[in-house]
């Protein structure tokens, strides 16, 4: 969604009511996004800069980095923007989003802050114990019995002599 930003930069407020279809993304080989995302962008105009305030609510569904297991996880997130329609010398270009034409392309900017937010890890649970690397059992339904305890095969020879 394109948004012209012309009256807001003379001081407009309005709120805004978009859904982002995120389906045709992929991530790790996994298209997490089943559902599309809504937000509620809130613009106000203040001299030179208009402040953009935005509340996203959505779901993924990736599977565990440890397990395997599908996870589902819904996500409620604020992000907050103040967009120039050029840079002062004494502005941090880090801090702004630089609109110089006054046409903001709304789904970008919200695609781009949920990239950015999203964890490098999906987990189903924060003490997800994973797979048995011996014999691949999921260890969050309990233990499969394998021996845990490794010798390093340059010490095994010691193994003897106890």
């Amino acid at each position: 969604m394109i948004v012209d930003l012309k009256r807001f930069f003379q001081g407009e407020c309005d709120t805004i009511t978009v859904e982002l279809d995120l389906s045709g993304l992929e991530l790790g080989g996994v298209k997490p996004f089943c559902a599309p995302v809504r937000a509620t962008v809130q613009l106000r105009g203040f001299a030179d800069s208009v402040l953009l305030d935005a509340h996203l609510d959505y779901t993924t569904v990736m599977p565990c980095d440890r397990c395997g297991e599908t996870t589902r996880r819904d996500w409620v997130k604020d992000f907050s923007h103040v967009l120039v329609s050029e840079l002062h010398e004494e502005q941090d270009d880090d801090t702004y989003v630089v609109v110089s034409d006054e046409r903001l392309d709304l789904d970008e900017l919200l695609r781009e802050d949920i990239l950015l937010d999203m964890p490098s890890k999906y987990l189903c649970s924060p003490d997800c114990k994973g797979l048995c690397p011996k014999c691949g059992k999921n260890l969050n339904e309990g233990d499969c019995g394998c021996e845990t305890k490794e010798i390093d095969p340059r010490l095994e020879i010691l193994k003897s002599l106890l």
